[in-house]
This record gives C-alpha cells, structure tokens and sequence, in this order.
C-alpha cells in the first residue's frame, strides 16, 4: 500500500479512502485481512488512533468484520457494496458537472468515443 498524505482531507478519511480503493480493484478481496493497526501505524508514521478511526468507519460501513483477538477481514459483499455506491455518487454528484461541460464544449458522443485520451493528434 503507498500512500501520499495530501491536506485536502483527514489522514484517517485518506486511509480509509485507499482501502475502498484496494477493495474496488481487486486486492483486498472478501475474507482477506486487513493490515494490522499497528502495522499501519508504524509503516506510515500514524498514531494508532488515526488508523482505528479509519477502520472503524469501515467497520461502520458494513465493508470489514473485527474479529475479536484476530484481525479485520474484508466482509462478503463488500466490493459489490462499495460498486453500487460509487456508480450512484458518480452518477449523483460528478457526472451532472461532467455531463454539463460536455454541453458547453459543444461535444458530441461520437467524439468523445473516438477521440483518444488527452485528445492526441
């Protein structure tokens, strides 16, 4: 797991953040253990607290179980889960904008299928 600190948000949001990034692509999988806290917290330079919060949350969520005297575990079903609820905020929250700028642009879906990424010549 690399992570680069950014001040955009809290470092326990941040973690969390990348660990639903590792369940949506695939290498945190149901069943897989999740990195010990003080695992964590020692490779990253964390207070212990700061990655409990983050896995708390996710605990919270329903994505992880705390398995008393053993770990947390990706739950079944959680990267479906984290899937469904990303595509509704992307489709709830970035893709209006998307969408809108696509508009001014005066784009069409043609266009922007065919075109490469970044638009090379």
């Amino acid at each position: 797991m690399t992570i680069g600190w950014n001040d955009n948000s809290p470092i326990y949001r941040q973690l969390k953040d990348k660990v639903i990034g590792m369940m949506l692509d695939g290498a945190l999988k149901a069943g897989d253990p999740l990195p010990s806290v003080r695992q964590i917290a020692a490779e990253y330079q964390l207070n212990p607290i700061t990655v409990s919060k983050a896995y708390q949350e996710l605990v919270d969520d329903n994505l992880v179980e705390k398995r008393r005297g053993i770990g947390m575990y990706v739950m079944e079903g959680a990267s479906e889960k984290l899937l469904a609820s990303e595509r509704e905020r992307f489709l709830r929250e970035e893709w209006p904008a998307m969408l809108e700028r696509i508009r001014r642009l005066g784009l069409n879906i043609e266009q922007l299928l065919r075109e490469p990424v970044g638009g090379g010549k």
